[in-house]
Order: structure tokens, then C-alpha cells, then sequence
């Protein structure tokens, strides 16, 4: 267990603080911060779930359908349980809301799986099974839902904006129409009317350029994002734009070539691997880098978050397990438990940092959760086996 907490959670904890200093100390700029995430969220990344991923067999997967039903099952709904508290408890937006899912609702199994679970139960069959299951869960499933949830929630802001400018541009006609039949009405000298009218304009227009063309582009846009059919194009387009990114892509083109059973050459990994390896490091350095921006916080949302990502989801899945008849095998439930005990996704911190969504939080969950990890850890592996 010593082993583990130096090997692995310490250099995670040493390496973010790092990024921290480095940020404090304006090493990075901004665009050199954005280069680092963008190099991590669009080559890195999806190059080491595309490796985890295509070691993968059919054969592992149905090997044991309980526990592959229970890992499918449970880690998707967890993710959409953190996503709708978080709306319903802490009034957030779509997009922050599917921030928060994507860090606290998701365990950082592709860097940690290995380093956590090998030490603890071994390299066997069913450890990697475990890790495997959970793996493709987290990268194929719940990672291009938060991103199209993310697309979703900016084009409902970009909707609601254009409908507030098409609202603002109909006001400042209708007061100027009134302004004018005023004047008609009282025989108000012509100065005076426009003197008048220009003042309305004044308060009541967003923006001096806005003219009558701008008006009516805007209301076109609010028009078409009105109605069932509209609604429908503007999801299937938030879910085209989510799957156009490397990240989303790349773990369901591998989970594809499982499924149909094509196997990539041996050779072919190093080329992955090279570039894939740079991904833990830089992603946990740049969650440094995200946090030194932000002001640390340790509110009610980020203890919250850190209490479902360590112990509500873990405490979940053990009770499914040992309900779904898996307690004659104590070690797989405890593989699964710990599996989905680990700290949140880097992958999620590095998505908030590139989209400046949630940033603060995120960043500050990822970094309490990460070293309570090391007391959690402990209780989940001293617990399970004693049920």
C-alpha cells in the first residue's frame, strides 16, 4: 500500500503542483497554457484511449456479462446522476453541469487503472477485464456525452442570445413607432420628436450598430431554433460537432475494430505509445496550470463533488454488485469498487480548461479529490473484503 501511495499518488500530487507554481510564476502564458491543453485534449490523449482501448477482446468482454452489465450500466448512470445534481443542487448550466460529470463523475481509469489496481490484485485476466470494462465506459460512452452535452448548452446560449437581440431590436422600433404617433398626434415640432426618439433609441438598443438587417438576421436565427424539428436538427448537430473531436472519435474507432474482431499489429503501438505517454504527465501538469488561475476554493460543492466521486459512487457500485449475486467473488467486486473509487478524469480538467467552462471548480475538485484519494483508497480496500 506504501508502494502505491509513493508510486503513484505522489508524483500525480507533486507534478500539479508543479503546474501551479509554474502558473503562479507566469512561466506559461495563455496561449502557450491553451497550446499544452489543446496538444493533450486533440493528439495525446486520443492517441493513449485508442492504445488502452484496442488491447481489448470480445472475449474479455463476455467473459463475465455480470460484471460487464454492472460496469456499462452503473458508470453511465452515475455520470447522468452527478449531471443532473449538479443542475438541480448548484443551479448550473448544461455545459457546466456536463463539466462536473466529466470530472466528478468519472474516474481517472486510463492513467490510474494499472498503477492502482496491479500492485493491489495483481496483472491477471480479471483485473484487466475490470480496468478494461471500465475503460471503454468512461472513453466511449460518457466522454462524447459530455461533449455533446457541452455543444447542447452553447448552442441554447447562442439561441437565447440571439433571441434577447432580436427582442431588444423589436422594442427599439415599437417605442420609436410610438414616439413618432406621439408627436403626429400633439403636433410636437419635428426637432423635438427626434430629440425624443433618438433618446429612446439610446436606452433601449444593445448595441448603436444594430440595424434593421442585424434585427431581422437575428430573428430568422430565433425562429429556427423554435419548434420540435428544430430542437431535433439542433441536437443532432451538437451530437455531429461532439464527434468530430479526436477525443470522441478515436475511442469509438477502436472500440469498433474490437467489436468486429480486427486486431492492429503489434507493430503499430509504439507509435501510439510514444505520443500517448505524454498524456498523463502534461495532462496532470496542466491541471497544475488550470488551478493556478483560478482562486482555490474549498466550498460545498467542490466537498460534494469529492464526496460522490470517492465515496457515493464506490458505495453504489458495491451494493449492485453484491445485489446482482457477485459475492461469492469478493476480489472482482473489490477490483470493480476500487476501479471506480479512482480521483476524477484528467481528461475532464483538460476539457475545462480548454472551453473556460467550470474551470474554477473542476480544478479545485480534481485536486482535493486526488489527495483525499489516499485515505479513501485505504477504506475501500480494507472495507469491501470485511462485507
Amino acid at each position: 500500500m506504501a508502494n502505491i501511495l509513493v508510486n503513484d499518488i505522489v508524483p500525480i500530487i507533486v507534478v500539479m503542483a508543479l503546474g501551479y507554481i509554474c502558473g503562479k510564476l507566469s512561466y506559461f502564458d495563455d496561449d502557450q497554457r491553451q497550446g499544452l491543453n489543446k496538444v493533450v485534449l486533440n493528439i495525446a490523449l486520443p492517441a493513449a484511449l485508442f492504445v488502452s482501448i484496442i488491447k481489448a477482446t470480445r472475449r474479455m468482454l463476455a467473459q463475465d456479462a455480470t460484471l460487464t452489465a454492472i460496469g456499462f450500466i452503473g458508470v453511465v448512470v452515475m455520470f447522468m446522476v452527478c449531471y443532473y445534481l449538479c443542475r438541480l443542487l448548484f443551479h448550473r448550466t448544461i455545459q457546466e453541469a456536463a463539466v462536473c460529470a466529466l470530472i466528478a463523475g468519472s474516474p481517472t481509469i486510463g492513467f490510474l487503472g494499472f498503477a492502482v489496481l496491479d500492485p493491489i490484485y495483481g496483472n491477471t485476466v480479471s483485473t484487466n477485464l475490470v480496468i478494461a470494462i471500465i475503460s471503454i465506459v468512461v472513453n466511449v460512452v460518457t466522454l462524447p456525452i459530455g461533449m455533446y452535452l457541452i455543444n447542447l448548452g452553447q448552442a441554447k446560449d447562442r439561441a437565447r442570445l440571439s433571441a434577447q437581440v432580436a427582442r431588444s431590436g423589436a422594442d427599439a422600433r415599437s417605442t420609436s413607432a410610438a414616439i413618432d404617433g406621439l408627436a403626429k398626434d400633439t403636433a410636437v415640432s419635428g426637432a423635438v420628436g427626434n430629440g425624443m426618439e433618438n433618446a429612446a433609441k439610446g436606452d433601449v438598443a444593445l448595441d448603436p450598430t444594430l440595424d434593421a438587417r442585424h434585427d431581422k438576421d437575428a430573428e430568422l436565427m430565433v425562429r429556427g431554433a423554435r419548434g420540435d424539428d428544430a430542437d431535433r436538427h439542433g441536437n443532432m448537430q451538437a451530437l455531429l460537432d461532439a464527434l468530430k473531436q479526436p477525443v470522441c472519435w478515436a475511442p469509438l474507432l477502436a472500440i469498433a475494430l474490437v467489436l468486429l474482431g480486427i486486431h492492429v499489429p503489434e507493430q503499430v503501438a509504439p507509435t501510439f505509445d510514444l505520443i500517448a505517454k505524454a498524456n498523463s504527465g502534461v495532462a496532470v501538469l496542466s491541471a497544475g496550470l488550470a488551478l493556478s488561475t483560478v482562486r482555490f476554493s474549498l466550498g460545498r460543492e467542490i466537498i460534494w463533488n469529492t464526496f460522490f466521486r470517492l465515496i457515493l459512487t464506490p458505495a453504489v457500485f458495491f451494493g449492485v454488485a453484491l445485489l446482482c449475486g457477485m459475492g461469492g467473488d469478493l476480489d472482482k467486486i473489490s477490483m470493480l469498487v476500487m476501479s471506480v473509487a479512482l480521483p476524477p478524469a484528467f481528461s475532464g480538467i483538460i476539457i475545462s480548461s480548454r472551453y473556460n467552462i467550470y474551470v474554477r471548480e473542476g480544478a479545485s475538485t480534481t485536486a482535493v479529490a486526488t489527495v483525499a484519494f489516499a485515505a479513501t483508497c485505504l477504506l475501500w480496500i480494507w472495507l469491501v473484503p470485511f462485507c
